[in-house]
C-alpha cells in the first residue's frame, strides 16, 4: 500500500482491449471509463490519461466506444487491427504503452497502469528504478502474479464500485 496525496501527479494509462475481455469473461460487463478514471486517481493531479485502443473497423465508421472514452476524458490512441496472411488477427499496444510510461516517468510521481498483462513486469522495475511510483488496476482474476508483486500497490477493478456494468453483449 502506498501513500496517496493530493500534490501527487498521475498518469493513467489503459491497457483497454486486456480490461475489456476481462470484464467480458469474467462478468459479462463493460468498464465504466469516467468511474475507473476517478478511481484511478483519487484526488491526485492529472497530468495525462492515455486509453490504448484496437481500432477493428479502421475504414473511419463512427464508433460511440471511442467518444466514449473521450468524454470519460481520456485520450485515446488507436491502431487497426493487424490481418495476417492466413486470416491470423493480432492488436496489442505493449511496446506502444510501455514507451509512453518511460517517456512520463520523469513528470509524473505516480505511472497508474490498468492492466494485468505480465509482459510490463520490466517496465514497472524500470520505473521504480527511475523513481516513479506504480499502481497497477486490473481484474485479480486474470492478472499476472508478478505484475502484481512487482507494482507499489495494486487494486482490484473488481473491488470499485459503478466500475463495472452489465453488457448487452452474451459471452461465447
Amino acid at each position: 500500500m502506498i501513500v496517496r496525496n493530493p500534490n501527487q501527479r498521475v498518469a493513467v494509462l489503459v491497457d483497454v482491449q486486456n480490461l475489456y475481455y476481462s470484464a467480458r469473461n469474467l462478468y459479462n460487463s463493460k468498464v465504466n471509463y469516467k468511474e475507473l478514471l476517478n478511481y484511478c486517481v483519487q484526488g491526485r493531479i492529472l497530468t495525462r490519461a492515455i486509453a490504448y485502443v484496437i481500432n477493428a473497423n479502421p475504414e473511419g465508421e463512427e464508433n460511440d466506444f471511442f467518444d466514449a472514452v473521450n468524454t470519460a476524458g481520456f485520450e485515446t490512441k488507436e491502431k487497426p487491427l493487424q490481418t495476417f496472411f492466413g486470416g491470423a488477427k493480432k492488436g496489442d499496444w505493449d511496446v506502444g504503452i510501455a514507451m509512453d510510461a518511460v517517456r512520463l516517468a520523469p513528470k509524473v510521481d505516480s505511472i497508474i497502469l490498468c492492466s494485468g498483462d505480465g509482459d510490463f513486469r520490466p517496465v514497472v522495475t524500470y520505473l521504480q528504478q527511475v523513481g516513479c511510483l506504480v499502481e497497477v488496476v486490473a481484474f485479480k482474476k486474470t492478472a499476472n502474479n508478478e505484475l502484481m508483486d512487482a507494482a507499489d500497490d495494486f487494486v482490484a477493478i473488481e473491488d470499485g464500485k459503478k466500475l463495472l456494468f452489465k453488457s448487452k453483449l452474451r459471452r461465447r
